[in-house]
């Protein structure tokens, strides 16, 4: 399956091979393609499963827009974690185990950041929210894509050792 996404994904690469190379452009397009789809399972979940109402869970009481968000993170994280290991990062030699608690690690700090700058965005400095969200937005996605190039998938330098046949 991720023959057939690179194939699709480095199709379109000519056109942008001049601004980006070609991991950060399978990041943006393997990215884009699951944020979108994030928030399209967050609209069916809120509007259409959910109802816009609360939802209750046993003795536990969501929000309708948490658990919306809830429900299309069950989605997004396993698949934004096999298009990073599978098709973006694809030279990292690190257990599939270290990477995915790595990843883990990302998005729940992803998450973290997110609500920090738009608290700070639109609270503090009284930005209009959209304008705070697309900068967010841009920070966010920059740390993402250092981490996960430089810690989450990193690549191991593996040392050989030669024996002198002396």
């Amino acid at each position: 399956m991720n023959k057939l996404i690179l194939r699709i994904i480095d199709f379109f690469y000519p056109m942008f091979r001049k601004i980006m190379p070609l991991q950060t452009f399978r990041y943006a397009a393997c990215g884009g393609f699951n944020t979108a789809m994030d928030i399209f399972i967050f609209f069916i979940s809120f509007h259409y499963l959910y109802h816009e109402e609360v939802v209750h869970i046993g003795s536990l009481a969501l929000k309708p827009h948490n658990a919306a968000f809830m429900t299309a993170f069950f989605f997004s994280f396993p698949l934004g974690f096999y298009f990073s290991r599978y098709v973006v990062f694809t030279g990292s030699n690190l257990r599939g185990r270290t990477q995915l608690v790595r990843y883990l690690m990302l998005v729940l700090a992803s998450i973290a950041l997110n609500y920090m700058f738009l608290e700070i965005f639109v609270v503090q400095l009284h930005l209009y929210p959209t304008v705070a969200k697309l900068l967010t937005t841009v920070i966010v996605v920059t740390f993402s894509y250092l981490t996960q190039k430089h810690f989450t998938f990193k690549t191991k330098v593996i040392k050989i050792h030669r024996v002198n046949p002396d």
